[in-house]
């Protein structure tokens, strides 16, 4: 199992998905992020659905993910990561503010994150007119999964954050997501 720390610890166990989380630069303020690390909730998954709601709103910062061109972008690069080999896509869902994938990694998380974040914010960044600013916030959320069943919980977590968001009334409704693609297991 590999081990490393930035603001949080990230673990990844060999031959286990992981479930990665991740948004965009300033989509949520500082006062929200302290009052939710507040919060009266202990456990881990319980603080990260208070956080996923909190983005699911859309109230703060920007929403660039919800741009089609963009939108079509971020799909590209997590395909790429498939393609070359880094990881096996398992589910994934592009928010108007947040990115959700589920995968089985080839190679380091580390790898993986700089191939997807690193390219999709330089081409992104291009297409917005917004070249040599922050896209996404540093750092990601992930969990690595224990078992089949909480491999099926998070694969329909994924696929049904548009839906449980109020953006669409099907999980085959939204574009930039693995349910419409009908291409992850």
């Amino acid at each position: 199992m590999s081990y490393y720390e930035r603001t949080r610890p990230h673990w990844q166990p060999e031959g286990r998905s992981l479930f990665l989380t991740w948004r965009l630069s300033g989509s949520l303020p500082r006062q929200v992020q302290e009052a939710l690390r507040r919060s009266e909730t202990g456990e881990p998954g319980k603080r990260f659905r208070e956080f996923d709601l909190q983005l699911d709103a859309g109230k703060f910062g920007p929403l660039w993910l919800q741009e089609p061109a963009v939108a079509e972008l971020i799909v590209k690069e997590l395909t790429n990561s498939e393609e070359n080999g880094l990881c096996a896509l398992q589910a994934w869902v592009v928010m108007p503010n947040h990115v959700h994938v589920l995968f089985e990694p080839q190679c380091t998380l580390g790898q993986i994150t700089q191939a997807i974040k690193g390219r999709s914010a330089r081409k992104a960044n291009l297409l917005l007119g917004r070249t040599g600013k922050y896209f996404w916030q540093d750092e990601s959320f992930d969990h690595w999964i224990r078992d089949e069943a909480e491999f099926a919980k998070v694969k329909k977590y994924i696929e049904r954050n548009p839906v449980v968001a109020g953006l669409v009334a099907k999980e085959a409704d939204w574009r930039w997501s693995s349910a419409t693609a009908g291409s992850c297991r």
